[in-house]
């Protein structure tokens, strides 16, 4: 019983610790999982690359899954990565959404590609994509790698394109096709979304309530960078990159919990940015948005 599929990274609209509201972008960099199922009651993980990298929400992915659909089976997951871990670009909910469409592919069961208000599936058995994504979270919730569930990170990365959700919730408040240009830079350091102090993210929650406004309302590189300036201040992390960004970005932000900088706009003027990140420490790399989603790999 095999199965494989992959996830997309994503970048931040709006970063949900301050007020629950959160919401992301789909970007081009996939996580793949390969997950092989048997007749064992224990399920083993590995991330390539990583040989000692935490496997909890990996393997919590495949259990939750065979909890639901399967028969008790056990087996193996192993995960490789285009996203950086710990970089703030959604590596867990990638690896989360990725794994559990492996196992639901190695379990033969649909997945619907429409989003429905429920993760219940119909009478033949279907669960649909962002059904799907929930059973992520939850497990995301169990590994304790998250503090918010990070539904907004995981449902740009299974659904593609922006979504803006109520984190506490579980619920999608807006989902949308967008096309942009995309620049990433990550500095050498790592952060770790479980690490975040909550505490002084919840100070700037009436700027946060601002950019849910704008995202809401479909503005979403003023969200951008309302949010980034005020998370960024609010965990610590310099705000110059965003700065130097601002005169030809659509938008620029802090990425979760950093320490990536996300910005997006028009690829020649994105450009621009690229050679003033250049000359910082770390990696600068172009991208664009996706629209498609997670998908499981036949």
């Amino acid at each position: 019983m095999y199965g494989e599929a992959a996830a997309l990274g994503a970048g931040t609209v709006l970063n949900a610790l301050a007020t629950g509201v959160g919401s992301a972008f789909a970007i081009d960099a996939e996580t793949t999982a390969r997950v092989e199922l048997d007749d064992t009651d224990t399920v083993d993980g590995e991330i390539a690359g990583a040989p000692d990298g935490d496997t909890r929400l990996i393997r919590r992915c495949v259990e939750r899954v065979v909890e639901r659909f399967g028969d008790g089976q056990g087996g193996s997951v192993r995960t490789v990565s285009e996203v950086p871990m710990a970089a703030g670009l959604k590596s867990s909910s990638a690896a989360a959404n990725a794994t559990v469409l492996a196992t639901l592919s190695a379990l033969d069961v649909p997945v619907a590609d429409s989003s429905g208000p429920d993760d219940d599936p119909d009478d033949d058995g279907r669960i649909d994509r962002e059904g799907a994504c929930r059973i992520g979270v939850r497990a995301a919730r169990d590994a304790g790698v998250t503090v918010t569930g990070a539904f907004d990170d995981a449902s740009a990365s299974m659904l593609g394109g922006v979504t803006v959700t109520d984190n506490d919730a579980d619920d999608l408040l807006h989902h949308e096709a967008v096309e942009w240009d995309v620049l990433v830079w990550t500095p050498a350091t790592r952060a770790f979304s479980a690490d975040a102090d909550v505490a002084r993210c919840a100070q700037v929650a009436p700027m946060a309530r601002l950019v849910a406004d704008l995202a809401l309302d479909g503005r979403y590189g003023a969200a951008m960078t309302v949010n980034g300036l005020a998370f960024s201040a609010a965990l610590d992390f310099p705000t110059d990159p965003a700065v130097e960004a601002m005169p030809h970005a659509a938008g620029v932000s802090l990425s979760g919990t950093g320490p990536s900088i996300v910005a997006v706009g028009e690829r020649d003027d994105l450009e621009q940015v690229r050679d003033n990140w250049n000359q910082r420490e770390g990696d600068t790399w172009m991208t664009t948005t996706r629209t498609d989603g997670a998908r499981v790999i036949e």
